[in-house]
């Protein structure tokens, strides 16, 4: 192998690619002195040649291999000063991961030799280590991008008629009593019939899949026998994490894909491109750091030994250094031409903003992506926040971008904990928060809702407790967020108390059906929709275990979940009044004769200024009129609908509504009702103009008005008794 035939290749593409005859080496380093190119034999243990990279265009290190196959592992040592206080860390002796590497083979074996500095010496990081790091590195390999797509194609799913699913590709399969077994937790066990039934049958439109980019396992937590379960600490933005695949792969990351997209359903990548896992200056040596850390990160510009830290990882990326820009554009456009990916959700995405230090939304990487014909077509998802000041940019993303809507979360969830004063911050929510996207131009479905996410607790644990119970993560309790606007209605986490479950049980309807029937995009985290729970662990990115995986041991009630979310979306798909495309108005549409959206007291009556800041308020009536939605479908075609009414009741006792004359008398049938056990569906009751409708404590309801005329006797006699509140129903603060 020493004497393999090494010709000068070419700059692009940059990484390793196989034409057919031989393969392209291209590796980017602006401040670097020589490049070798490493071969390993098949097993990755033994380094079988160290070829110098000769040739050097515009700052990129290329040559080619014409007798080099699919199946090659390599790495690359990359010579140059050992300067941290200057920003330079070129390290000849640790084995470097390509960043454009297509395909990682074997897990990272942490020791001392990974770090390019002496560990425990008294000068820490500026002492250089000349141990050989190759033994305990991953590999990467050469692969043949050949794959059958056949007639493949996007859904395409409109964003207003679309309903996401997180999950975890491990977590989601590992327990499934369905998935054949050597299947469970990889992408070819995600994509099997049994998953993608159960999406089938919910609604779902789109599987946000939490990170697949190449990560590695933090050594604080191999240390402590825990691992990163979550996957967010990416090594690599080409390669799909090799732990999920049950054939060691790329093709069954690419089946998979395929065969959701044959079931309807799109891909969206949970993607890390903030930060890398190399972590701050006293973190290992493993790819970016060797290769250039200058160009690659953001360091401190009075001391460049250390790291400009806006993602609390350590680093972040240097998003103003163009080929790191290039890496990351290139990265999207792998995943969506190549891999056939929908959408991408970028995880702290006001870091990506950052051209200096302040966030800046008309910064390079948002002129790049929106002007890219591939990348302005495919989902965008902010995560519109990070750790740095001036961090939190929920509403600040440009058009083309949808974020997740942090204030929605915050608002639903403190709105059914019992908070008061809360019912104007909630009619914005409920709406698509125009007061966030509206100015900029933007539409509801730039908001994408959500209750829970896989940060935080599960929609159970959400009303099983009312603190955090991290212990399993052996950090005392001191991660996770302190804050979250949970109430365990009565008792903390499991209990047998029958009131207690009664009510858990009605705030999961609340919180699901103001999800699925607000304006905007709703997103789903994976096993809510049966009552999953991490025994109140808001921050289980380390538990690589049953406590994060999901549970499929369904009883009764969690298949009656099922069934009730499953109508919920049925609804919403039914009903373009719950999904629209533009903003209400306040005013009548298209010559309608009664406003888009009218808010109701309980007396029927619209509210006034002054009502909306009451802050013992915790109740609130909407209307809305299907005959004024003011919109066309795909064709052109004026859109009609149902009126609805939907009353939202967060307080212990019940509350009586009269049903509006609006805009003439009718006859309104029950279509949701959280007060019910199921949902309100085998509820038939209808209630004429006029009449009043109990909205029990701690309730939703949602009527429709019938197509069926006028009422012509009293359909029903309502009870005017109030019912009083059990003990668990009181609330925190005895509301």
């Amino acid at each position: 192998m020493n004497n393999l035939a090494v010709w000068r290749g070419r700059p692009y593409p940059l990484g390793a690619t196989w034409d057919g005859e031989g393969v392209n080496f291209s590796l980017f380093s602006e401040h670097a002195e020589k490049v070798e190119l490493c071969l390993f034999d098949q097993g990755g243990r033994h380094e079988t040649a160290r070829l110098p990279v000769r040739w050097q265009t515009d700052q990129i290190w290329h040559c080619y291999l014409p007798e080099a196959r699919p199946g090659q592992l390599y790495g690359y040592r990359v010579y140059g000063a050992y300067d941290p206080r200057n920003g330079l860390r070129f390290n000849p002796n640790k084995l470097l991961l390509d960043p454009y590497a297509k395909q990682l083979i074997g897990q990272l074996a942490w020791s001392d030799a990974l770090f390019s500095y002496r560990v425990g010496s008294a000068r820490e990081d500026l002492t250089i280590d000349r141990r050989d790091s190759a033994p305990g590195m991953p590999k990467c390999r050469v692969i043949d991008t050949a794959f059958s797509w056949g007639d493949d194609r996007p859904p395409r799913t409109s964003w207003h008629d679309t309903v996401i699913y997180e999950a975890h590709v491990k977590g989601f399969t590992y327990l499934h009593p369905h998935v054949p077994q050597r299947l469970r937790g990889t992408y070819a066990g995600l994509a099997s019939y049994p998953v993608i039934e159960h999406l089938q049958r919910l609604g779902i439109s789109a599987i946000e899949l939490m990170p697949v980019h190449a990560f590695v396992d933090d050594r604080v937590l191999t240390e402590k026998g825990l691992r990163n379960y979550w996957g967010y600490n990416s090594i690599g933005f080409f390669a799909p994490e090799m732990r999920y695949s049950e054939s060691g792969t790329v093709g069954e990351f690419k089946s998979m894909v395929k065969r959701f997209h044959s079931a309807g359903i799109e891909v969206i990548l949970d993607v890390v491109y903030n930060h890398t896992a190399e972590g701050n200056h006293l973190g290992p040596t493993l790819s970016f750091r060797g290769i250039d850390n200058a160009s690659y990160y953001r360091l401190m510009p009075d001391n460049q030994r250390y790291y400009m830290d806006f993602t609390g990882c350590g680093n972040t990326l240097n998003m103003v250094h163009p080929r790191v820009l290039q890496l990351i554009m290139d990265s999207l456009r792998y995943w969506a031409i190549e891999m056939h990916v929908d959408g991408f959700r970028f995880d702290l995405a006001a870091a990506l903003a950052r051209e200096l230090y302040d966030v800046n939304r008309l910064s390079a990487f948002f002129e790049v992506v929106n002007q890219d014909p591939v990348l302005s077509q495919v989902k965008l998802i902010a995560e519109p926040w990070d750790l740095g000041a001036g961090g939190y940019q929920v509403g600040n993303f440009p058009p083309g971008w949808t974020e997740w809507n942090g204030k929605y979360r915050d608002s639903v969830r403190a709105y059914w904990k019992g908070d008061g004063g809360l019912i104007g911050e909630l009619g914005y929510r409920l709406t698509g928060s125009s007061d966030l996207y509206e100015k900029s131009g933007r539409r509801p479905y730039a908001s994408i809702n959500f209750i829970t996410a896989h940060d935080g607790f599960t929609l159970r644990d959400l009303v099983s407790y009312n603190d955090k119970h991290n212990e399993a993560n052996l950090e005392g309790n001191r991660d996770g967020e302190s804050n979250n606007r949970s109430w365990n209605c009565g008792a903390e986490g499991p209990t047998a108390d029958p009131a207690i479950l009664q009510l858990r049980a009605r705030q999961t309807r609340n919180l699901l059906a103001c999800l699925v029937l607000s304006q905007g995009v709703p997103m789903l985290l994976a096993g809510d929709e049966f009552g999953r729970s991490q025994r109140g662990n808001n921050n289980a990115y380390c538990q690589d275990n049953e406590l994060s995986w999901v549970d499929w041991r369904l009883q009764q009630e969690d298949l009656d979940l099922v069934e009730y979310i499953r109508r919920l979306i049925s609804i919403r798909r039914t009903h373009p009044s719950f999904r629209r495309r533009n903003f209400f108005q306040g005013r009548p549409i298209r010559g309608a004769a009664v406003k888009d959206v009218t808010w109701l007291t309980p007396n029927g009556d619209e509210m006034t200024d002054d009502e909306w800041s009451k802050s013992f308020a915790r109740c609130l009536g909407m209307f809305s009129a299907g005959r004024a939605l003011g919109e066309d479908d795909d064709r052109g075609s004026p859109l009609q609908d149902d009126d609805f009414i939907l009353l939202l009741n967060a307080h212990h006792e019940q509350i009586d509504f009269v049903i509006p004359v609006l805009p003439e008398p009718g006859i309104w049938k029950m279509v949701v009702n959280t007060s019910n056990a199921d949902g309100g569906a085998a509820d038939q009751r209808t209630f004429s103009a006029g009449s009043l409708f109990p909205v029990q404590g701690r309730s939703l309801a949602l009527l429709m008005r019938s197509k069926e005329g006028l009422v012509t006797g009293d359909p029903l006699v309502l009870s005017q008794s109030i019912i009083m509140p059990t003990p668990a129903e009181q609330g925190p603060d005895g509301a």
